[in-house]
This record gives structure tokens, C-alpha cells and sequence, in this order.
């Protein structure tokens, strides 16, 4: 491991004016695009030497080697931009919002400097903390609709728009003659991959299930549906999945839900599971699972988020049920408060959490905050960062099966590309495959695109593979060391999420 304590922190110079008015939201940005990076730092003043300043005005700043321009404006207004579409200048892919016209260049070299006349720090701030979508329609489970938007027809949401900024900012740091930042992975790879699994719907209800297989596959899924009535088809496929993902070399998440619900709550619009994690089955499958090196999560209920005490009830039931600590979450439905997720999120915080796994789109492959890099999330309503990780979830295998027309293209071929754009972003690649999607007559095609997927990453030879926890623990310590080393951006105040208390 190569660490920044042999580093030179990058000396980093604000713009007063801003820094007044804006402090822990730029404090925040600046904080995920140079940890992001890999770089220490040390804020300094506007008069003094630095490596990089961000100003409204570059001619405040002679000294500085990397000049960042800011545009005022921009954060007085910060929830008003509304997408247009994205440009791509300079090597930035960046947000084109309306009104806006494409710049012919974004950098400038000036005496001996490089002047970058676009507010990324505006822009990274903007996607992160998902500022247009309070714009969006929601239906009842609090999925953002995107239909009709420019997310959809730019393909944005797999284009990872905030990490791609962070990785050409990481590849100006270099022009500017800064030596490489901490590598973001271990071992010398320059990508992370998770495979995770929500555990929805191991027991089969074996009247109902056949007439969701003919839903799926229509009068081609008989043969199916029948089997699965007469018992000769289940979904109870663990041991699969780990013989499966010991030959992949891929060890995984199972989230696993601790509320039981019940076909009258899911008819009534409580779609929580059905199955019952104290049953001796679920407690001899925990020590199966864990003793194959898989990690247990929580699949927070349905409506966990309404309720902490709830919440903790379900960490503590897993935690007993397993006999681990349970260190990850996903919502159920990636279900949290509709209307203010940031509260959920704080939730998260206040009951331990290592990280969560749940700021993704139900209907739409990619990045919902255009970030494939981990990040500790903004709470405007606090001016904090959390410090619980959020772990992007980039891929959700319904989304390329029952979804298809929302993500279009040769499923593999999909995944390839999401592979690579994650590959050259140095980013984490997670994707969620449901438990008992595993059997081929049942689900066609789906086991079959996420193996395809793992070879493609395998044979690629850059990707470090771990379960969810792993990866999270280690961007925490990254993190931490890299906070360590730095002055400034709210460290001192144990604003940041690596500071101490």
C-alpha cells in the first residue's frame, strides 16, 4: 500500500468571498474531488504560493499552477440549473445546463498556468447531491421518472458525469507536475467489482409463483410454471451462487431482510419478504454463507426508513440471527424517504452503519448521483458531510431484463461498456443479482449475463474483486490517511467523516 503520509500535500487557495458564504458545501466538493484523487492538502491563502486555487478571479491567484474558476452565481442559485444535456471540452464531460452555451476550450494555458474556466466544483457539487431531483415525478415506491429527460436521450446516467470529472482533475493535478495520489484500490488495480445479492424471495409460494413465471415468459415459461407447482423448480439457490462465484473468484453480499411480511401487506402496498430469518433453515444458512467468506447485510424493510427504532430492530434481530456484526445496508426496494432522502440517510449514520448501498435508480442502469467513486453524501439540511459511505450501485439485473426498453442495447455489451467507463474512472463497479434469479428455466439469460460479466472483468486483469464491506473499509482507512495529512476543508472541525470527533 502506497501511502500519502510520503506525499506532498497539494497547497490549496479559496476564494474568501465564497468560502464565507458557501464554506462546508465547497469545503464538502473539494474534499471528494482530492480524496478522490488521492492527495493530501493544505489550504493557504490567496497571496500565498499554491498548487491550486479556486477563484472567480483568476488574476487574484498569479502563483497558483492550477486555477479553478468559480462562478458565484452558480452556488446562489445551486437548486435552480436545470439539465439541457452534457458537452465534452477539454476532456471534462461535463453538465450542460440551460441556457448555456458549449465553451470551445475550458483550459487555458496562461504564463506558465493552467486556467480551467469552468466551476466543476460547482458542477460535482450539483450531481452529487442530486439537485434536480426534486423536478422529478415520483410513483409510490419513490422512484425518480426520467422519461422525456436529457438523462435518458445523452445516456447520462452511465456516463458517470461526477467521477469523470474527478478523474480528469486527478489527470490536470498531473499536468501541473503533481506526483500520482494514492492509488484509490489495492494491489495494483485501478477498479473495484461487488457482487451483491438482495435476498427478496428465497421460499417459493408455489401457487403463486407460476403465474409470475408466465407473466415474465408467457406460454414458453409452461413447462416452468409447472414445475415449480409440482415442487421440481425452487428458489433456494445459495449453494449455486457459491459454486458459482467460488469459480468466478468473487466473494459477495447477501442482504437479507428481518421484518416478515405477508401476501395481505404486499397486497395492501407493504411489499416487505415473506420469509422469517429466525427459522433454523436462515440460521444454519448464515454460518453456510459466512463460513464460504460472504458478507451479511441488512435489506432494511419497506418502510424502515419512517421509523429508527424499527430500523435498529432489524439490524439487531440479523445481527443475532447470524451472529456477526452486520456492517452494510440496502433498502428494500431501494425505498427510502421519498420526498427527503437525506433523512434516510441519516439514519444510516445514527444506527453504525459502514456503509449503505442504496442511492441507485430502480429503472435506469448507471449512477443516480453520476458518481461510480464511493462518497460520503452532503446533508444541506445540516451542512455536513454523513459518515456512513454510500457504496453507487451501478447495475440491478431486472434492469436489463424486465426493463430493457429504459436501458437498451445488447445486454452484454451494456455491462462491457459500464465495465470500462468504471475501469477508466478508477471507480467501483456493484451490482446487484437477486437470490433466486439463478435457475436458467426460470430466468433466462440472467445468471448467464452477470458470469459473461465477471469473465469480461477477469479477463481485463484491473479490477480488484471483494465483497461490499471489504471495499468500503478500505475507502474509509484511504480516506482517514488521506485526512490525516491535510489541513483545512473542515478537517480541524471533525466536519469531514475521517476527522475525529
Amino acid at each position: 500500500m502506497i501511502l500519502c503520509l510520503n506525499m506532498q500535500p497539494v497547497r490549496l487557495a479559496l476564494d474568501p468571498s465564497l468560502d464565507e458564504r458557501y464554506a462546508p458545501e465547497i469545503a464538502w466538493t473539494w474534499r471528494y474531488l482530492l480524496t478522490g484523487a488521492g492527495y493530501a492538502w493544505h489550504v493557504c491563502g490567496l497571496d500565498e504560493p499554491c498548487d491550486i486555487a479556486y477563484v472567480a478571479d483568476p488574476q487574484r491567484t498569479p502563483h497558483a499552477r492550477l486555477v479553478i474558476q468559480a462562478t458565484p452565481r452558480l452556488w446562489e442559485r445551486r437548486s435552480a440549473p436545470r439539465l439541457a444535456g452534457v458537452a465534452t471540452v477539454d476532456g471534462f464531460t461535463h453538465p450542460l445546463y440551460e441556457g448555456e452555451r458549449v465553451d470551445e476550450a475550458m483550459i487555458i494555458g496562461e504564463q506558465g498556468r493552467l486556467i480551467c474556466t469552468r466551476d466543476i466544483v460547482f458542477d460535482l457539487f450539483w450531481l452529487l447531491t442530486g439537485q434536480e431531483e426534486t423536478h422529478f415525478p415520483k410513483n409510490r415506491h419513490g422512484y425518480v421518472d426520467l422519461t422525456g429527460t436529457p438523462y435518458l436521450h445523452n445516456n447520462i446516467v452511465q456516463q458517470g458525469l461526477a467521477s469523470g470529472i474527478g478523474a480528469r482533475f486527478a489527470q490536470l493535478l498531473g499536468d501541473i507536475g503533481a506526483p500520482p495520489g494514492e492509488p484509490r484500490w489495492p494491489h495494483g488495480k485501478c477498479a473495484a467489482a461487488a457482487i451483491s445479492h438482495d435476498v427478496d424471495y428465497p421460499e417459493v409460494v408455489r401457487w403463486l409463483e407460476p403465474l409470475r413465471v408466465l407473466l415474465r415468459q408467457g406460454v414458453r415459461g409452461l413447462p416452468a410454471a409447472v414445475d415449480v407447482m409440482t415442487g421440481k423448480r425452487h428458489h433456494w439457490q445459495f449453494n449455486a451462487w457459491l459454486a458459482l462465484e467460488r469459480d468466478l473468484g468473487a466473494p459477495s453480499a447477501f442482504y437479507f431482510v428481518a421484518r416478515r411480511g405477508s401476501l395481505r401487506e404486499y397486497a395492501l402496498g407493504t411489499p416487505d419478504s415473506f420469509y422469517d430469518i429466525r427459522a433454523p433453515q436462515f440460521r444454519a444458512l448464515f454460518r453456510s454463507l459466512i463460513g464460504a467468506g460472504c458478507e451479511i447485510g441488512l435489506h432494511s424493510s419497506y418502510c424502515a426508513y419512517a421509523s429508527i427504532e424499527q430500523f435498529a430492530r432489524e439490524k439487531r434481530l440479523l445481527e443475532e440471527c447470524a451472529g456477526v456484526p452486520v456492517v452494510g445496508n440496502r433498502h428494500h426496494y431501494w425505498h427510502m424517504d421519498p420526498m427527503n432522502p437525506e433523512a434516510t440517510l441519516m439514519i444510516h449514520e445514527q444506527l453504525g452503519f459502514l456503509y449503505d448501498a442504496s442511492l441507485t435508480h430502480d429503472r435506469y442502469l448507471g449512477w443516480r448521483r453520476g458518481s461510480c467513486w464511493p462518497f460520503f453524501p452532503f446533508i444541506q439540511q445540516e451542512r455536513r458531510e454523513l459518515r456512513t459511505l454510500q457504496l453507487p450501485t451501478g447495475w440491478m439485473d431486472s434492469q436489463l431484463f424486465l426493463q430493457h426498453g429504459a436501458n437498451p442495447g445488447e445486454p452484454n455489451e451494456v455491462l462491457r461498456n459500464l465495465a470500462d467507463r468504471t475501469a477508466a474512472q478508477g471507480g467501483l463497479l456493484l451490482v446487484n443479482v437477486h437470490d433466486y434469479v439463478f435457475d436458467d428455466a426460470l430466468f433466462p439469460g440472467w445468471v448467464a449475463t452477470l458470469r459473461r460479466l465477471w469473465e469480461y472483468l477477469s479477463a481485463r486483469g484491473d479490477f480488484w474483486m471483494a465483497a461490499p464491506a471489504e471495499i468500503a473499509a478500505h475507502w474509509h482507512a484511504r480516506y482517514r490517511r488521506l485526512l490525516t495529512s491535510s489541513v483545512g476543508l473542515g478537517v480541524e472541525r471533525g466536519v469531514a467523516a475521517g476527522a475525529p470527533l
